[in-house]
């Protein structure tokens, strides 16, 4: 009897806590919103303003949902009730600088025999989702998730690794892609950091505090936290083109993207394709894990962004992916509206699904001398 009535209990706190689903957003309430994600409002007037943010969103949520030439659903998460200052907050930017190669050849064409599907995280080397709250430390997020995955790969032991170190101690004079910390950086600027300090600690000796949104002054020291794993090198691929990026995600690991994320607060499942691909504006980091074939609406990229598992597909995205990638492009207009580096190029051209194929790098990585 005892067991049953666990099985009971166990099923109805799933059941209470099941997130609700895009098909089930006809008759859904602001009053519901409150409690599904638990949100408390300082005091009448920011609940009324919530309230008329969910409201209007959930009118475009059902507009586009019933739009069966959609290849993508939308739902509502935790971020729903923002502000679009607020989501744009949570989005870091794009490097504008001279790519480090790879001596590396790529094939112009893709191999037939190249499998037609891959997920990374899949082989057991990426850590959990993760959720860097109200932060604009997406740079960071996608820095540690990807030394995560090539560490894992090369020693065969999974830790995750330090955002906030990342945050603290990469100075940023050239505001490239922010202005530092919780105002933005890139994966490029966090790998340079990580190789000069030699090393990054775990999230567990130097854990994660900005969640709040406030940035930190530097902690790092060796003696009481202790690196973890070091970047010996990094590499970026080569700027809008498709067969290297394609190349390296099938053979190689996972890769930092920076890519437009502008659009995507109420993705939930499916094929996203709901870019701006004339003007996109490059603004987020995240990390390209896979890619594959959806059965009814085509090949996609795999992506695992850092807002939280509540958010999309268990914390993931699929952006259409084309054999046209590299003529599917659009300027940037805004690379230095907290986006690239101090007198950097006034525009910039990007290619591929809301830009991904602009700026793909991913590290070499060691254990820590000691």
């Amino acid at each position: 009897m005892r067991l049953v009535l666990a099985f009971v209990l166990c099923a109805f706190v799933a059941y209470c806590s099941a997130r609700t689903r895009w098909y089930q957003l006809e008759d859904y309430s602001f009053e519901q919103y409150e409690v599904e994600f638990a949100k408390k409002y300082a005091h009448k007037a920011e609940r009324q303003l919530r309230k008329e943010l969910v409201e209007r969103r959930l009118e475009k949520i059902r507009a586009h949902n019933r739009d069966l030439t959609k290849s993508w659903k939308e739902g509502v998460n935790h971020l729903t009730d923002r502000t679009d200052k607020e989501l744009k907050a949570l989005r870091g930017g794009i490097p504008n600088h001279k790519p480090r190669l790879h001596p590396q050849v790529y094939s112009k064409t893709y191999d037939a025999a190249a499998p037609q599907d891959m997920d990374w995280c899949s082989k057991g080397i990426c850590t959990a989702v993760k959720d860097q709250g109200n932060c604009g430390s997406c740079w960071s997020f996608a820095t540690a998730e990807v030394i995560e995955s090539y560490y894992a790969m090369k020693t065969g032991f999974l830790s995750a690794l330090s955002e906030q170190q990342i945050l603290d101690c990469t100075p940023n004079p050239n505001e490239c892609g922010g202005t530092g910390g919780c105002g933005g950086g890139t994966a490029e600027l966090a790998f340079a950091r990580i190789q000069k300090l030699g090393g990054l600690s775990t999230e567990w000796t130097y854990p994660y505090i900005s969640y709040a949104g406030a940035s930190q002054n530097c902690r790092y020291d060796p003696s009481t936290t202790p690196p973890y794993a070091n970047v010996t090198d990094y590499y970026t691929l080569p700027q809008n083109k498709f067969m290297p990026l394609m190349q390296h995600i099938s053979t190689s690991g996972p890769i930092a993207v920076s890519v437009d994320a502008s659009a995507w607060s109420s993705y939930e499942t499916g094929v996203f394709d709901g870019c701006n691909q004339t003007n996109p504006d490059l603004d987020h980091a995240v990390v390209l894990t896979g890619f594959g074939v959806d059965p009814d609406h085509g090949p996609y990229w795999l992506i695992r962004n850092s807002w939280s598992s509540k958010w999309g597909d268990q914390g993931y995205i699929k952006l259409r992916r084309t054999p046209d990638e590299e003529n599917r492009c659009g300027e940037d207009l805004t690379p230095l509206d907290g986006d690239g580096c101090k007198n950097g190029p006034p525009e910039v051209r990007v290619c591929g699904t809301c830009g991904i194929l602009y700026d793909t790098t991913y590290p070499d990585v060691a254990s820590p001398k000691k």
